[in-house]
This record gives structure tokens, C-alpha cells and sequence, in this order.
């Protein structure tokens, strides 16, 4: 199952071969699981498309629970730090700019990872531990958007009367409810429209205004 975050972790492996094994089993996992969806999945498929030994699976991974989690947390870095570097507010001018290049970014790594979102939902619907992991991970994004936007307030850009964390829930949620149907449902939506949309409905929400 998804390790506890307060758990001991399996060491990584120090050997550039073993590196290399458990990263191609990683990539496999994650073939195996967008083709054939979690549960008919078997850990000899992913043992063979990663061209290894059944018996090395368990040097890196317990479980086929466990090698799921594995690649959920690489997509996730894809997608919380899709290494765009307009996205970081290097501009204090217009902070709806930075608000839309955001909301951009993480459409497109959505895009990116748009099969594997879809086993997640499957995982999550099945289990109560990946609940709670999605949860978690969850949070990473609502606190990093609710950082946001306490700038905002404190430049007096956004409305004061929010709680910022509440706020950044609510939005963070409709923009990974907007990506999951328009890209792992397979919506017709046009991207620059989507983030319009997105873009629009955040700064109205948080009452942003420009800079004077």
C-alpha cells in the first residue's frame, strides 16, 4: 500500500545499475498501468517490460501498491514543478500573468499525465490508503496556491476577507476538475480557452486587482 509519510522508506538504491533497475521498472509500472488500468495489471508484465528479473521487483518495490505510489510521485513533480520558469512570479506588474501561466503549466502537465490520472481515480475509488495519499499530495498544491495568494492580500491585491487556505482548496479543485474532463474524459476543450476560463474564474474569486 502507499507508504506513510512518517514511515521508514525503502533505501534507494546507491548503484548506478540499480538506478538504472529501478527507474525502468518505474517507466514500465507506469506503461503497464495506463494500458492495461491497475487492477489487471500483473507485476510479471512490468517485470517483462522493463526487460528484468521477477525477482528484482522486491529489491526496490513490496508490492504492486507500492511501485503505483512509485510513479504517481514522479507525475506529481511533473505536474507541481513542470519546469516552466515563467511561472514563478518574476514580475510584480501583473499578477494575472502569473495566475494564467500557472493555470497553463499545470494544464499541460495534466495533459502529460492524462492516463495516469485516470488509474489514480481508479486506486483512489478502490482504496482508502490511496485516498488518503491523493489527499496529502492534494495539499501540496493547495498550500502552495494558498501562499499565493496571502502575497496578494498583503500587497493588497486580493481580497482581505478570504481565508487563503480555504480559497486555495476551492480553486485548486476546479482547476483539477476542469483538467480531468477535459483531458482524462476527453472533453473537446481548446487549451488557450481553458485557461482563460481557469484564469478568469481565479482572479475573480480571489476579487484580484492590478497593481497601481
Amino acid at each position: 500500500m502507499p507508504k506513510d509519510d512518517s514511515a521508514p522508506v525503502r533505501s534507494r538504491p546507491l548503484t548506478p545499475r540499480g538506478e538504472r533497475t529501478r527507474s525502468a521498472l518505474i517507466s514500465a509500472a507506469r506503461t503497464v498501468f495506463e494500458r492495461d488500468g491497475f487492477s489487471d495489471s500483473r507485476l510479471t508484465d512490468i517485470t517483462a517490460e522493463a526487460n528484468c528479473a521477477t525477482g528484482s521487483f522486491y529489491t526496490y518495490f513490496d508490492s504492486k501498491e507500492d511501485i503505483l505510489d512509485a510513479v504517481l510521485a514522479e507525475a506529481q513533480e511533473d505536474m507541481l514543478h513542470p519546469g516552466l520558469p515563467h511561472v514563478e512570479p518574476a514580475s510584480d506588474d501583473d499578477p494575472t500573468a502569473v495566475i494564467e501561466a500557472a493555470n497553463r503549466a499545470y494544464f499541460e502537465a495534466y495533459r502529460r499525465n492524462a492516463q495516469l490520472m485516470l488509474v489514480r481515480e481508479q486506486v483512489a475509488g478502490l482504496s482508502t490508503e490511496f485516498r488518503e495519499t491523493r489527499r496529502r499530495r492534494g495539499q501540496v498544491f493547495a498550500e502552495r496556491n494558498a501562499k499565493r495568494i496571502r502575497d496578494l492580500q498583503a500587497r493588497g491585491l486580493a481580497d482581505p476577507d478570504l481565508d487563503p487556505l480555504a480559497a486555495a482548496r476551492a480553486l485548486s479543485g476546479m482547476v483539477s476538475r476542469m483538467a480531468y474532463y477535459g483531458f482524462g474524459l476527453g472533453d473537446e476543450v481548446d487549451m488557450d480557452e481553458l485557461v482563460f476560463t481557469a484564469t478568469r474564474l481565479w482572479v475573480n474569486a480571489i476579487g484580484l486587482r492590478r497593481p497601481t
